[in-house]
């Protein structure tokens, strides 16, 4: 990768993840010392998120995290719900054998992890994006799976915290995400969408109630 690149991946990771709060100033010289690298670099990423909204910047302001609110989240959330049912219909669509094979892997490899008392968290949340991501890989568009990339980080912001302040959760979301795989092989479309939907919204409900509406 390039510095830019390896640049815009750091922020993005710690932007997503929380390591800065919202509305935080994003200061070129901080985060040079932060990340080990010069201002060009860091520019070029933080106007590329500002792309993607995570990253805000304002004339003598410089560039700051983008803001949370609960406005903000139903709004990624309700473009989401459309991106991906829609995105997962067409994969459902045209996927082939090896469409099939791939959420299988991306299943199984998400469970191991889950399963490892002592397992890597950012593994975790790695595989966890590469099950969703297979979901849709076969829909043949480049603009849908963008657009997951995209409101996947804008609803994380929203998810992580929400989920670790709220505990241990009495979903089991491992019986969730293999009820999802399990319509998605059998070819049933409209119960492979409503278990999706159902899915991101029983999350929502969690983020909801952790959130003052603004």
């Amino acid at each position: 990768m390039t510095l830019a690149e390896k640049a815009y991946v750091s922020l993005r990771k710690d932007i997503v993840e929380g390591c800065f709060a919202p509305d935080s100033p994003l200061r070129l010289a901080d985060l040079s010392e932060r990340y080990g690298m010069g201002f060009s670099p860091l520019r070029e990423a933080l106007n590329r998120l500002q792309a993607e909204r995570l990253v805000t910047a304002e004339s003598l302001r410089g560039f700051r995290v983008s803001a949370r609110s609960l406005a903000e989240f139903e709004d990624a959330l309700h473009a989401r719900l459309l991106v991906e049912t829609e995105a997962l219909r067409l994969s459902i669509a045209h996927g082939d054998d090896a469409w099939e094979a791939s959420v299988v892997a991306a299943l199984y490899a998400l469970r191991r992890q889950a399963g490892r008392a002592d397992g890597d968290v950012d593994e975790l949340k790695t595989r966890h994006h590469a099950f969703h991501r297979a979901l849709l890989a076969a829909c043949r568009s480049d603009w849908l799976l963008d657009f997951f990339e995209r409101l996947y980080a804008a609803t994380e912001r929203y998810r992580i915290p929400a989920l670790t302040a709220a505990g241990p959760q009495k979903r089991d979301i491992d019986a969730e995400h293999g009820a999802i795989a399990d319509a998605v092989l059998a070819r049933d479309t409209e119960l492979a969408e409503q278990l999706l939907r159902d899915h991101y919204l029983r999350t929502a409900t969690t983020i909801r109630s952790g959130m003052s509406p603004a």
